[in-house]
């Protein structure tokens, strides 16, 4: 099973132990074994360490899927994410990358994690519906 995540920009710490529970809940009785995050902001962030943590836990495998294609030199650093392209991604107008990469991320997964309070102009809000909408489960992470 694959699970994705959508959120703000900016999130609070009280989220992060939600977030935890939450992701050991899809590992342990669901079985996800197979994580995509982007990494335009904050949540993006902790979702990325709470997985990076629970990497020495158990057999997971995650990675930061971007949304342009790297630019210089490229390697792993300790603390990173392994990184991927979604195919086709470099066709796609940059303007437009990012809701390529998202709708790309959808498509791949089983369940999708958000953090979404703001439903007014929210990337994140839009691409909570379009999960919800192609059936995907969807938890949403609240305070």
């Amino acid at each position: 099973m694959t699970c994705t995540f959508f959120g703000h920009r900016y999130v609070q710490k009280e989220i992060e132990p939600i977030l935890r529970s939450t992701l050991i809940d899809l590992i342990e009785k669901h079985e996800c074994r197979l994580f995509y995050v982007g990494n335009q902001g904050g949540f993006d962030a902790m979702v990325t360490r709470v997985l990076l943590e629970l990497s020495d836990r158990y057999p997971i495998r995650a990675y930061t899927v971007l949304a342009y294609l790297p630019v210089g030199e490229s390697g792993a650093s300790e603390g990173i994410l392994p990184t991927i392209l979604p195919e086709g991604i470099e066709t796609v107008p940059r303007r437009f990358a990012i809701s390529f990469r998202n709708r790309w991320m959808i498509a791949q997964s089983d369940f999708v994690v958000t953090h979404v309070t703001n439903y007014i102009a929210s990337g994140a809000a839009q691409f909570k519906a379009l999960a919800e909408k192609q059936g995907k489960m969807v938890t949403n992470l609240t305070v």
